[in-house]
């Protein structure tokens, strides 16, 4: 009878091989997909996300847009009430009827001057002096100062046309201080120069009687 031979039993795998078998597995899950810490280009909040929400400065287009129109000159100034022109125009009418009618400051210059000619003559000019230094004075007087009136009113007629005008009635107006002035200032150049009306004249001294 053969004596058995127990067969050979496989190397023991438990030892060395087990530990050999274990080393390639834990590189394998060292080499299983984990969450990466990496930020994905497309999620930098610089560049708006990934969902496409706009930067802060995204939200400041409409005042960037704004401030290109106002530098275009596209901007345009909310109009004007036209209050200052219709001010100007009434002005102007106002000031062309003082020169027309006179005015209470051209009344004290003028007796001004005849109390100055009175003073400088006494009793000792010719009548010829004293019409003209007494009486012309004061008529040239009055003449002058309604004249500068005049001349105002043209001016501030003049700049009621150049304003910008919301009313209807503010050019006519204007138009009519114009013309009034203008008048006024006519009449008063002719009253300086004695055009219109001239100095009295005294009457001619009479002969000496012969006796």
């Amino acid at each position: 009878m053969n004596p058995t031979t127990k067969p050979e039993e496989p190397a023991d795998e438990s030892g060395d091989n087990k530990s050999e078998r274990a080393v390639p597995a834990a590189a394998d899950k060292n080499d299983a997909p984990g969450p990466s810490l990496a930020k994905d280009p497309g999620e930098n909040p610089e560049a708006g996300g990934a969902d496409g929400a706009g930067s802060p400065s995204d939200g400041d287009g409409d005042d960037g847009d704004l401030l290109d129109d106002d530098l275009d000159g596209g901007y345009t100034p909310p109009p004007s009430s036209g209050l200052a022109a219709a001010s100007t125009a009434l002005i102007s009418v106002l000031l062309s009827l003082v020169a027309l009618i006179g005015t209470w400051s051209g009344k004290v210059i003028a007796e001004r001057e005849t109390l100055v000619g009175q003073i400088e003559l006494g009793q000792t000019g010719t009548p010829e002096q004293q019409i003209s230094e007494i009486y012309g004075d004061a008529w040239h007087a009055t003449a002058l100062t309604n004249g500068i009136f005049a001349v105002l009113a043209l001016i501030v007629g003049l700049a009621a046309l150049g304003l910008p005008q919301r009313k209807s009635w503010v050019q006519p107006f204007a138009v009519a201080g114009i013309a009034l002035g203008a008048l006024a200032l006519l009449i008063s150049i002719g009253m300086y120069f004695d055009v219109f009306v001239s100095l009295p004249e005294p009457p001619p001294a009479a002969p000496p009687a012969t006796g």
